[in-house]
């Protein structure tokens, strides 16, 4: 047993702590810079090629840096955003930003752009901006991820290099508390069953960030599901639209573009009888009977098609004769402030 003077020394030698310090340490809240989708930290939004990430980037920006309504239902503060459009230049900034504006917006002054950078500068370069507004909880955007991926050390696997490069980047995040650094990066080719797994490259970014988004759009479809996950994030999916290049949420809130994930995933590949039923069954989430079904679709066997769909996990059996559609994690904008997720179970309120 160390005597009290030798405990006080490897405290201080190696940064360990007590339960007894742990216990009347006071943190400051966690904070958002989307309530409920974007919190702060070090994080990826990811999606295949074309999938209209950028544009999905770019309109965040805009409405960040001003202040505003974000994806169409989600009211934000206005904060400074630092956007390294690697990928774009000036003009084809200004006519994307023009056209998500409409035509009365002026793009905000508070949105900073860069469109080249060399990657052993970009730490730096991330620095001195968060630096400069570090009591105002910046947002950083880079896209992409490939113009600024460092190479592998000698002897380093892919794994090590990114969750080296990933692990950085959420240093510096962490040190510059209620900062974002948000990273555009694309998915593997290969069908992953978990969306986190889709993170194009190894598992060391997707390991090493606070949070994960991804954009799922079947090509030439407007609609598309947008999953988050994350250490402090409740885990959810968001059925969102794309209107020529304008993203929003389906629905007036997170709750119903919850909701509309569900009808959406419940919906894909089924036929369209099947799709009536489940989006029938859907708008009655404390369950509805087979004669419910049958006279609102005028379809006589309802009962067939309803006992199948909840063997395929379409829909749920929820009591003798009733169904109810697949469950989904609601959240408020207000709770997206204050709840933590653990890993299991249900968020807790702080």
């Amino acid at each position: 047993m160390f005597e009290s003077s030798q405990f006080d020394q490897f405290l201080a030698e190696t940064g360990a702590f007590t339960g007894d310090w742990l216990n009347v340490q006071e943190f400051p809240a966690m904070q958002w810079t989307v309530p409920g989708i974007i919190p702060e930290g070090f994080g990826l939004l990811v999606g295949a090629p074309k999938m209209g990430k950028s544009w999905f980037a770019l309109d965040v920006a805009l409405r960040k840096s001003a202040g505003g309504r974000v994806l169409g239902a989600i009211d934000c503060e206005p904060e400074p955003v630092l956007y390294l459009a690697l990928e774009d230049g000036e003009r084809r900034l200004q006519g994307r930003s023009r056209h998500l504006l409409g035509e009365n917006g002026r793009i905000p002054s508070g949105l900073t752009f860069i469109t080249k950078v060399n990657p052993i500068d970009l730490v730096s370069t991330i620095e001195a901006f968060l630096e400069c507004y570090s009591d105002r909880s910046p947002l950083v955007i880079i896209d992409t991820l490939g113009k600024v991926m460092p190479a592998a050390k000698p002897g380093e696997s892919a794994y090590e290099r990114d969750y080296r490069f990933g692990g950085k980047l959420k240093e510096i995040s962490d040190r510059y508390v209620g900062s974002t650094i948000k990273v555009v990066h694309h998915t593997r080719k290969a069908a992953a069953e978990d969306f986190v797994e889709a993170t194009s490259g190894s598992n060391g970014l997707a390991g090493s960030a606070d949070f994960v988004l991804v954009l799922n759009r079947r090509r030439t479809e407007t609609d598309a599901v947008l999953s988050v996950t994350g250490r402090d994030v409740v885990e959810a999916e968001y059925a969102m639209t794309t209107d020529n290049g304008r993203w929003s949420l389906k629905g007036a809130s997170l709750e119903e573009a919850a909701a509309a994930a569900v009808e959406v995933k419940s919906t894909s590949g089924v036929g369209d009888r099947s799709a009536d039923v489940i989006a029938f069954v859907s708008r009655h989430p404390n369950g509805v009977a087979p004669k419910a079904v049958s006279e609102a679709l005028d379809l006589p066997d309802a009962r067939r098609y309803l006992a199948r769909l909840a063997e395929a996990d379409r829909l749920r059996k929820i009591g003798r004769g009733l169904y109810g559609p697949v469950p989904t994690v609601p959240m408020s904008h207000s709770d997206a402030r204050t709840n933590v997720w653990l890993g299991s179970g249900e968020p807790l309120e702080l």
